[in-house]
This record gives C-alpha cells, sequence and structure tokens, in this order.
C-alpha cells in the first residue's frame, strides 16, 4: 500500500490487496534464511517515523526542482 493512507496497493480502497502488508495485522508469510517458513512481524511505522521519512521526501523533491529550475535556466539563455 503506498503512502500508508489504508487505499489498497492501487489506491483503489481498502482490502483490494493480498492481505500481505501491515494493515492487515503486521503479519506475513516470509522465509527464516533457510530455516523453513515462519511468522515475522513486520515493523509498524509510526507517526513520528512518517513525519520524519515526509519532511526528508519534501527535501529532496526541493532539491531536485532548483537543479530542474537551474537546468531550465542554462536552457533558456
Amino acid at each position: 500500500m503506498p503512502r500508508f493512507d489504508g487505499t489498497g496497493p492501487m489506491g483503489y480502497g481498502p482490502m483490494t490487496g493480498r492481505g500481505m502488508g501491515p494493515c492487515n495485522g503486521g503479519l506475513r508469510r516470509g522465509r527464516g534464511l533457510g530455516r523453513g517458513y515462519g511468522w515475522q512481524q513486520v515493523q509498524r511505522v509510526t507517526d513520528a517515523d512518517e513525519k520524519k521519512m515526509l519532511k526528508e521526501y519534501v527535501n529532496d523533491l526541493e532539491e531536485e526542482l532548483k537543479v530542474a529550475k537551474e537546468e531550465l535556466g542554462k536552457l533558456e539563455k
């Protein structure tokens, strides 16, 4: 589920995927590095973690926009 916003894997709404993500209780079926199969707990994203990730994303986008504007300025000269 992109952005962890409850819209499902393709933005079609909840419960439209396979139920493998953290919104389905946080459990997934995984391999145990050659030790058979077992249930693994998926780490949940806290509000503080999401806030930090979003701030980093905004900073990255602002940097990309700055570079794009500089390149556009060079081409317009």
